[in-house]
């Protein structure tokens, strides 16, 4: 029999963090490759689902360049004492990304690690890969992400999913989808749930984001294949940011 999850009674984190920033979000970019992203959101959302509680968030995230194809970054993002990463007030993301242009084609390879400043034991790593083909102003992408069996998650979990990105021509206005599907082997069904609350589910999410000069806001539409009565902050959700890059 399934319980409700959306109390506080839930002493476990329910959410899966991932390595890039929600998709359709702006991505910081500067001529000399170092980059700085400031942004707040209505929500916190990652693959279809709150980790903030449904409560707005503040997002700060840095990238530097290492070689002309390794970039190292850092991000940290509130959570607001949300339950689902053990009442963390804030996730930090730590990885390395390495990009290869060959032709129309972009190939990815990162990895990472997410940290819980205040909550014991809600770490975790995973590692991903892209291939995007890009056709005039629209690039399409597949992309996997794999976080491999750790106690924190109790088991592992896999992401294989596809994204649409198409800035609109003559207009400072980008339209973005994507669609994904998150799976895995389960040795602890509570805490196994953070990452995959349905066991396994789809999420998927449109979006339109607006772009001038350092400056840039966009709204979101995200929504799952989570069933709402048993998971809250999980179902549609229209989600505004505003963002500003140095």
């Amino acid at each position: 029999m399934r319980r409700q999850v959306c109390g506080p009674a839930l002493a476990i984190g329910l959410l899966c963090a991932p390595l890039l920033p929600p998709p359709a979000l702006a991505r910081p970019s500067s001529s000399d490759g170092a980059s700085l992203l400031l942004e707040a959101a209505s929500d916190g959302r990652r693959r279809g689902i709150s980790w903030s509680d449904g409560a707005p968030v503040l997002h700060a995230a840095v990238s530097l360049p290492a070689t002309p194809s390794l970039a190292l970054e850092a991000g940290v993002t509130s959570l607001r004492g949300g339950n689902r990463h053990g009442n963390a007030d804030a996730v930090i993301d730590l990885g390395a990304r390495y990009t290869v242009e060959a032709g129309a084609f972009q190939i990815e390879a990162l990895g990472g690690y997410h940290l819980f400043p205040g909550a014991s034991g809600m770490g975790y790593g995973e590692v991903g890969a892209s291939l995007g083909y890009r056709i005039g102003p629209v690039m399409v992408d597949l992309f996997s992400r794999y976080a491999p069996e750790q106690s924190s998650l109790g088991g592992d979990n896999l992401v294989l999913g596809t994204g649409l990105n198409l800035g609109i021509p003559q207009t400072p206005l980008t339209l973005s989808a994507h669609l994904a599907h998150s799976s895995g082997a389960s040795d602890d069904p509570i805490r196994a749930r953070r990452l995959r609350p349905d066991g396994s589910y789809w999420d998927h999410g449109v979006a339109l984001d607006y772009y001038r000069g350092r400056w840039s806001a966009g709204l979101r539409y995200s929504n799952s294949s989570i069933d709402r009565r048993t998971e809250c902050h999980a179902g549609a959700s229209l989600i505004a940011r505003l963002g500003l890059s140095l």
